[in-house]
This record gives structure tokens, sequence and C-alpha cells, in this order.
């Protein structure tokens, strides 16, 4: 009996010394010894910059017939990055700010009507001096420092925080199933009941924002959402976080995707963002 557990000691002795390998979710793993080093498992990138796997979507169309046409990859540096919320709002503070202008205003002293004669000579009263009853020191007088009507609230956001502005909200929009890809803004008719009843059967919520990648845009869909105040045609040019937040459902046109992406990259990858971003801004008065 001693003989035979002996001889099993040594056979688990030299079991755990040899090294096994086994697959798990199709990778292989070592199993080795304590005295060997920690387990490391490498995975190796094509291109380190991008680590995040290109996304894809479907491509729809505007028929009411045929919903899905196609796929498309969508670059994850625009698609698929982490989005920042501080940077989000930054754009939104920035683009509600810079169409505001105050029509406060106060006068100053030769703007308050009266006070031309000096109330009371300058010596021999026992009082103070003064020149007018007009002055900021008179109850009724003119305001120092005060607002003044038309002041612009506009200011400059930084090129960077802009560019990662856009690439969260587009991240944000498509992780939440609130992107969509059709293949052009062609429609089949012009009533606003069929853009109103497409939408609806496809869920793409209460407001919806189409985007193509020119300013010209197809005469049906013109003139169909000419009268609805929840939907809105903008170029690509013009696309912005604010209004990507203001509708629940943003359509792009596939040119729109593809000049949107090269945009977006070429300012990503620019040599001369750092100069740009760090060049301050004289407002023009």
């Amino acid at each position: 009996m001693a003989g035979r557990l002996h001889s099993f000691t040594a056979v688990i002795r030299n079991f755990t010394r040899n090294v096994s390998t086994s697959k798990v979710s199709g990778s292989e793993i070592r199993h080795v010894s304590q005295a060997s080093a920690p387990l490391i498992l490498d995975e190796k990138f094509d291109n380190a910059r991008n680590v995040v796997a290109a996304r894809e979507a479907w491509v729809e169309t505007l028929d009411a017939n045929t919903s899905e046409v196609g796929m498309i990859a969508l670059h994850p540096d625009v698609f698929a990055v982490c989005p920042r919320m501080d940077i989000i709002h930054e754009n939104v503070v920035w683009q509600r700010k810079y169409k505001m202008v105050s029509k406060a205003h106060t006068k100053t002293k030769p703007e308050v009507r009266g006070g031309g004669r000096k109330p009371w000579p300058q010596k021999g009263t026992g009082r103070a001096r003064h020149s007018s009853i007009r002055s900021p020191l008179w109850v009724g007088g003119g305001v120092t420092h005060g607002p003044r009507a038309f002041t612009t609230q506009f200011y400059m956001l930084p090129i960077v925080t802009r560019i990662h502005g856009l690439t969260s909200t587009l991240s944000v929009k498509f992780a939440q199933d609130d992107l969509k890809i059709v293949e052009s803004l062609q429609m089949a008719s012009d009533e606003p009941g069929y853009i109103e009843k497409l939408c609806e059967n496809r869920q793409w919520g209460p407001s919806v924002l189409f985007v193509d990648d020119t300013d010209l845009m197809p005469r049906n869909i013109t003139i169909a959402t000419d009268t609805i105040q929840h939907m809105n045609l903008m170029p690509v040019y013009g696309l912005n976080v604010y209004s990507m937040l203001k509708h629940s459902t943003l359509v792009l046109t596939v040119d729109a995707v593809r000049r949107l992406e090269e945009r977006i990259l070429y300012h990503l990858n620019r040599p001369d963002l750092h100069k740009e971003n760090a060049t301050p801004f004289n407002k023009q008065n």
C-alpha cells in the first residue's frame, strides 16, 4: 500500500511540472506551475492607433417598401470614441452664447438729461464740491461701468474642443441607435404624410435631422419637410453638436458620412493642430 501511494505521488509531481494547454474561448492558455512567470495574454493589433474595431451600420432607403439595402463600415475614430460629456457641454454653451446679444443699457453722465449747471459755488457754502447733479454720486445721475446695449457674448472655442465635441456626439448617437444611414434623400412622394408615416414606422423619434453632403437637397424631401416643424434638412458642413442633440434621430446619407469622416480625420491628424489651437482669437468690434 505504501509503494502504491509513493508511485501515485510521483506521478502527480511529474504531472504538475509539465505544461499543459487548453482552449478557452478560442485562445490557447498555458497552465504553468506556481513557480513560473505570471500569466500574460498578448493581443496584436494591426494599427496601434486604432485599437477599436470599425463599427458597422445598416444602409437604409427612404422607400416605404424596402428598408435595409446593405451595410457600411464606420471609422472608429469618428463614431466609436469615448464620449466626453464635459466637451459636449462646452460646445452647447458656446453655441448658445455666440448668438446672444445683450440689450441691457444704462446711461452715463453725458447721456442723462439735465445737469448742465453747477448746483452751487465751488467754495464758501461749506458743502462738498459738485459740478453736476447728474454725477454718478447723485440719485438720478449717470451710471459708471454699467451694461451697454448690443454687447455680444461671442467667443471662439478651440478647434480641438469643437472636433472632439462632434466625435463625442456622433459616438453617443450611434451607441444609442439614434444615428441612421440612408443611401440618399430621394423619396417617391412629396407629401408630408409620407415622410411622417415613414419615420413613425421605423421609430425614428419625434424629431429628425436629415444631413446630406450638399446644400442642394432633393425636391420631394424639401417640399415634404417644409411644413413640418420637427424635421429639418442640413448640409454636412453645417452639422454641429447643438443641432444633433436637439433632434432625437440623426439621418446621414452615405456621401455625408464619407465627407464627415474625411474632414474630421484631417483635423485630428493635421500637423499644425497645436498651432491652430493655441492661436488667440481677436474679436473685431
